[in-house]
């Protein structure tokens, strides 16, 4: 009998937890009133929102009137982009760096065509912003500066302090997708303006996030309708969705002093597990990084081959952002460290999550050397060592 399934692709979803199924499951049944709607099943819908937005508010140290739900991150990057974009149109520079999400890469391009100019950052080959280079950046008609609070492909912390000083000294709004850093990592909401989250990247249910907008931000809205979320989000809201955003977020936050540690434990093994591996090198930062990423490139290796072997052997794993998996063309993220591009062909991301177990990481340390071995007697490529 095969072996059970291995999850190690986290960064991409997690499995909903059974606490968050359960906060939802009155809102698909009982509980399915319009939030809008005056009487007692509306006000009921609109009590569970309004319970949650103050639940969220307080995880990042806000106000509950400052959490906007959207359907994700990705529509709350675009939100943040071209919402701020769309309300003060006599800004038309945007700084960003070469590694972010693709939400705000392809928003930051549409503007492009639209006749605004933005300084794409390079990083270093950790893939850290220096926050330096964001300060020489900034121009006077600089209209947001959007820098991910950590990255999805490598796991590389920026420092989001520094970089949302700068960004107020200068009187630039700054905006951080923190989609897989909420959660895991402290962030220090004082120092941005505009945050990005989703639920599916915390054990929530997908198709719902939310994008912190400081008070005094002024945004145009994507959508026209109803007027919901002040305005900022037309659409009847998600009940059960937000409902569940929320659980997700109070379980992560709660659980994150002994979770967390043992997600670093994971990594640290698998590093040192996989770094025995002739050929191979760890992509990211080794100890600024988030708990729960790692990824590495296999020389002599197809990336998609080895994630497909792998799923073989019953472990699912990634070669990198979900949200482009197939794009055959080499991680921009690893570009932009400056991976050879022979490598940056076989990357593999894992990514562990509060339900992964020490025998998982097992399993997976056990099959990789085999599957790289296999893999490297059919591949055309010579390896050395």
């Amino acid at each position: 009998m095969d072996p059970d399934p291995i999850y190690l692709d986290n960064s991409a979803t997690t499995p909903l937890a059974g606490e968050v199924i359960a906060s939802m499951e009155p809102y698909f049944s009982d509980e399915y009133g319009n939030a809008s709607s005056l009487h007692r099943f509306g006000r009921r819908a609109h009590a569970a929102i309004e319970e949650a937005r103050a639940s969220l508010a307080e995880t990042i140290g806000v106000e509950p009137s400052e959490i906007v739900f959207t359907s994700g991150a990705t529509e709350a990057d675009n939100l943040a982009i071209k919402g701020l974009a769309f309300a003060h149109p006599e800004k038309r520079h945007i700084v960003t760096s070469r590694i972010e999400h693709h939400a705000v890469l392809h928003a930051c391009r549409w503007l492009e065509e639209r006749g605004y100019e933005v300084t794409y950052l390079d990083v270093d080959r950790a893939g850290r912003v220096e926050p330096e280079a964001v300060k020489e950046a900034i121009r006077d008609d600089t209209l947001l500066v959007s820098i991910m609070a950590g990255n999805n492909e490598i796991g590389t912390i920026e420092p989001i302090g520094e970089i949302g000083e700068i960004c107020k000294e200068r009187g630039v709004p700054f905006h951080t997708d923190a989609g897989q850093a909420y959660g895991k990592v402290d962030i220090p909401a004082g120092s941005v303006d505009l945050l990005s989250v989703s639920a599916h990247k915390l054990n929530g249910p997908k198709g719902v996030g939310f994008l912190y907008v400081r008070k005094g931000i002024r945004l145009s809205p994507l959508l026209s309708g109803g007027g919901h979320e002040r305005g900022l989000r037309s659409g009847t809201e998600n009940v059960p969705g937000i409902v569940g955003l929320a659980a997700a977020a109070r379980l992560a936050f709660s659980e994150r002093e002994t979770v967390v540690p043992r997600l670093r434990g994971f990594r640290e093994r698998l590093i040192e597990g996989v770094m025995r591996i002739p050929g191979v090198r760890l992509n990211g930062d080794r100890k600024e990084s988030l708990p729960h990423i790692v990824n590495f490139s296999f020389a002599g290796i197809e990336g998609e081959s080895l994630v497909m072997r792998l799923d073989e052997r019953g472990i699912a794993a990634s070669t990198g952002s979900a949200c482009s998996s197939p794009n055959l063309e080499p991680s921009h993220v690893l570009v932009a460290i400056r991976v050879p591009l022979s490598m940056a062909h076989g990357s593999l991301r894992i990514s562990t999550g509060r339900q992964t177990t020490e025998e998982e990481v097992d399993r997976f340390l056990e099959v990789i050397p085999s599957v790289v071995e296999e893999l490297r007697a059919i591949s055309p490529f010579k390896v050395e060592g």
